[in-house]
């Protein structure tokens, strides 16, 4: 898959820019305001009754800031912060083993848990529930099970894909929290924070024009405001500028809408090849060289967000709001 600056997936430049930028208290945590008063409310409760907090799912696009919430809720609660994703637990006892050194009340974070194995989460349901583990020692006559009991502790799960998850592991979490897209003012916000923390001033105007194009996602605004950064320093700028920011959008090749070259290759293609519509995924992933699983998993989901196609039993199609974002009459 062709490298995108607009992708909320994270890639490697993010993971050395991120820590720094996260926030480590709900007050700081700029959007999702509703998750937030919940969570207060939740983690209050829980400290005053001296108990662990309820098992937390965090669920939605990729970039929203799960992770960091996950870690917020560590720091509120006071306790430490163990990190771990669903494809690196390959086995059960890879899963005991971070659970027997947990101590009372910690919080385990499950990145990507809907791609735990299914033996595995088997094994997750009564620690879950109970707080104990029965494992399996040993193979055939001389196998034999083993309990291990675990302090009390709150597991946060996060993943893109909510509906993949089993409903037996859905329904032991306590807190189900959807995190949406984000709007203009609030990433405005963090671009303006960010900018602070990188020790380069930003105007406002320049900060929401950034704002506009990061689809409603702070990793994107972040990775877009670094990229700046850089054009407007080797300019010379003490501070980014409106022309600056649009100059450097343009050349990032991501315009008003948040839309990259590669949106623009896909919704042209529907729109001249195909004569808007309808068309089958199979057929635009064969025009426009991707695999299908991408385009449904990566390309379409913003795409959808924002009315530009529509899926229909015959295929997909694009909408008046694309036609016209492109200049293009039925």
């Amino acid at each position: 898959m062709e490298e995108r600056i607009v992708t909320g997936e994270q890639n490697e430049e993010d993971s050395d820019i991120e820590l720094s930028l996260r926030p480590t208290r709900l007050a700081e945590y700029i959007g999702q305001n509703k998750i937030k008063e919940n969570l207060n409310i939740f983690i209050q409760a829980a400290k005053m009754r001296n108990e662990a907090l309820d098992h937390v799912l965090l669920y939605g696009p990729p970039g929203l800031g799960k992770t960091t919430m996950a870690a917020i809720i560590a720091n509120e609660m006071g306790v430490e912060f163990r990190a771990t994703s669903g494809p690196a637990i390959e086995r059960a006892g890879d899963l005991a083993a971070i659970l027997s050194s947990l101590e009372v009340g910690d919080v385990l974070f499950i990145d990507e848990i809907h791609r735990l194995p299914r033996s595995v989460e088997e094994v997750l349901y009564p620690a879950m529930e109970d707080y104990f583990l029965d494992i399996v020692i040993g193979s055939g006559p001389t196998a034999r099970s083993v309990r291990i009991d675990l302090p009390p502790f709150t597991l946060v799960g996060a993943t893109t894909r909510s509906g993949l998850l089993s409903a037996p592991l859905r329904d032991r979490f306590g807190v189900l929290s959807r995190l949406d897209y984000y709007e203009k003012a609030d990433l405005c916000a963090i671009i303006e924070r960010t900018a602070s923390i990188f020790h380069m001033p930003i105007s406002n105007e320049a900060a929401m024009e950034i704002a506009g194009r990061s689809r409603g996602t702070p990793r994107i605004a972040n990775r877009l405001l670094k990229r700046i950064r850089d054009i407007s320093q080797v300019s010379g700028e003490l501070e980014i500028s409106m022309d600056t920011a649009k100059t450097a959008l343009k050349m990032l090749q991501v315009d008003e809408a948040g839309l990259d070259h590669i949106d623009h290759k896909l919704l042209k293609s529907m729109i001249f090849d195909f004569n808007y519509g309808p068309v089958g995924l199979d057929t635009i992933a064969a025009t426009i060289g991707e695999e299908s699983q991408t385009i449904e998993d990566v390309y379409e989901p913003f795409l959808l967000q924002i009315g530009f196609i529509q899926r229909t039993p015959r295929g997909r199609i694009v909408t008046d709001k694309a036609l016209e974002h492109f200049g293009v009459k039925r």
